[in-house]
């Protein structure tokens, strides 16, 4: 199939949360690590990063450390805001299908997993509340802000606080 013919094909994505109460609950388990692993596979993690608390606290945060191919990390446990979670999902199984059924261009996937926090790893700074990877989760709130409904009453208050500014 040629390019211009793949970029108008439609393609359909369905995902299945319903079916997240059997998924695995991943909280105090998902690690965001300061680096890149160009492998796609099965390995032994556990056995070989094993994080410790340092019983430090630094900005209401406390400090976990760990090593990762001999280099020193450190980071933090945090929740997910208020409302939101994260998932791991996968490609919904189907069982046997016709070949026909295969090569339609609709894709279902579904949730396999669940967690409700993250611990972000630095390499040479303890966490922080500045840190870019909890700076990130400020966007949050601004997405929420800008897509908020405005009524009359935000109409209203702008416009008198417009003419007070002139």
């Amino acid at each position: 199939m040629d390019s211009e013919n793949e970029r108008k094909r439609e393609v359909i994505v369905d995902f299945d949360f319903g079916s997240d109460s059997g998924a695995v609950d991943l909280s105090g388990k998902v690690h965001q690590l300061p680096c890149a692993v160009k492998f796609d596979g099965p390995c032994s993690v556990s056995q070989y990063f094993k994080p410790k608390s340092t019983g430090i606290e630094v900005d209401g945060l406390s400090v976990e450390n760990a090593y990762f191919r001999g280099r020193k990390l450190q980071g933090a446990t945090i929740s997910l805001p208020e409302g939101y979670s994260g998932y791991v999902i996968g490609r919904k199984s189907h069982g046997k299908r016709k070949a026909s059924e295969e090569s339609q261009d609709s894709s279902s996937w579904q949730v396999k997993a669940k967690f409700e926090n993250i611990t972000y790893w630095n390499h040479d700074t303890l966490p922080t509340q500045d840190d870019t990877f909890q700076r990130s989760f400020h966007w949050l709130t601004v997405a929420q802000a800008l897509h908020k409904p405005v009524t009359a009453e935000d109409l209203a208050a702008a416009s008198i606080a417009l003419k007070n500014m002139s």
